[in-house]
């Protein structure tokens, strides 16, 4: 609880220069605005019902402005983060708002120097984070990718599922053509993708046994085991084993070639 406190207070101790902190449309005073719309809010002890239309439709506006499509953030992204990571601690769009950024933190936004002076807000979003999950919340996946992203592993933040229906790509190490990974409902297994006939040579995936791993593997099925979460828990089991290749019927790790092709390089 009181690196959770310590948390808060770290968030508050950076200030931001905005006339000189564009948001995604290149606007200085927007973002600011929104923020401090939304902040006043959320300490108000009761709202209107017109003033909770427009807090919404301030929450939307701040969404555009601090996350546009394919990926891109901006300097307002990450000097927002510490009053979102502020609100995170009640508020279901802040936290959303904040983990979607850091997913992007890896991108090329030019913003490094910015995000390295919010590292205390990161560091008290981690605590928030972890503290959420453990409550078993509805928004349980988007909370799990947030702090995969918080803990840097962006390339499983962007494109981790609840393992109903899951598909991922990989090249086969030792042919090179692409194996699809099925993980889900319809079945756990490697294939050759085609076009008109689906999935062709389909091998039975070879998931890794709980014991068995190690670094962020062993710490995603920890976490999804603390947290009674049992279909992501035996996705990420999955995930972490071992793929057969319907080409050359080698035998290769999914994570590892997988993280090989989509790990990001961090500056």
């Amino acid at each position: 609880m009181e690196a959770l406190e310590r948390g808060r207070l770290n968030t508050r101790m950076v200030d931001v220069d905005w006339a000189q902190t564009h948001d995604c449309c290149f606007d200085t005073d927007r973002v600011p605005k929104l923020l401090e719309q939304v902040e006043r809010t959320e300490q108000a002890d009761q709202v209107e019902q017109a003033q909770r239309g427009s807090d919404a439709e301030a929450w939307q506006e701040l969404g555009y402005r601090l996350v546009l499509e394919h990926d891109l953030v901006s300097p307002a992204s990450f000097a927002a983060l510490p009053t979102l990571v502020r609100l995170a601690h009640n508020n279901t769009n802040a936290r959303r708002l904040a983990g979607e950024i850091m997913e992007r933190a890896a991108g090329q936004h030019g913003c490094d120097e910015l995000l390295a002076e919010r590292a205390d807000a990161v560091m008290g979003f981690r605590e928030l984070l972890d503290s959420h999950l453990r409550s078993r919340p509805a928004d349980y996946l988007a909370a799990f990718r947030a702090l995969l992203a918080v803990e840097k592993q962006y390339h499983w933040a962007s494109v981790l599922g609840d393992f109903t229906d899951d598909f991922f790509h990989v090249g086969c190490p030792h042919c090179a053509v692409e194996v699809t990974v099925a993980v889900g409902c319809h079945g756990h297994y490697s294939a050759i993708r085609d076009w008109h006939l689906g999935d062709v040579g389909r091998r039975t995936l070879r998931p890794a046994c709980a014991e068995e791993l190690s670094g962020t593997g062993r710490w995603m099925h920890r976490i999804a085991v603390r947290d009674g979460e049992d279909v992501l828990a035996d996705g990420i089991l999955h995930l972490f084993g071992k793929a057969e290749c319907p080409r050359c019927m080698s035998v290769f790790t999914i994570a590892d070639e997988y993280a090989s092709a989509n790990l990001p390089a961090l500056r």
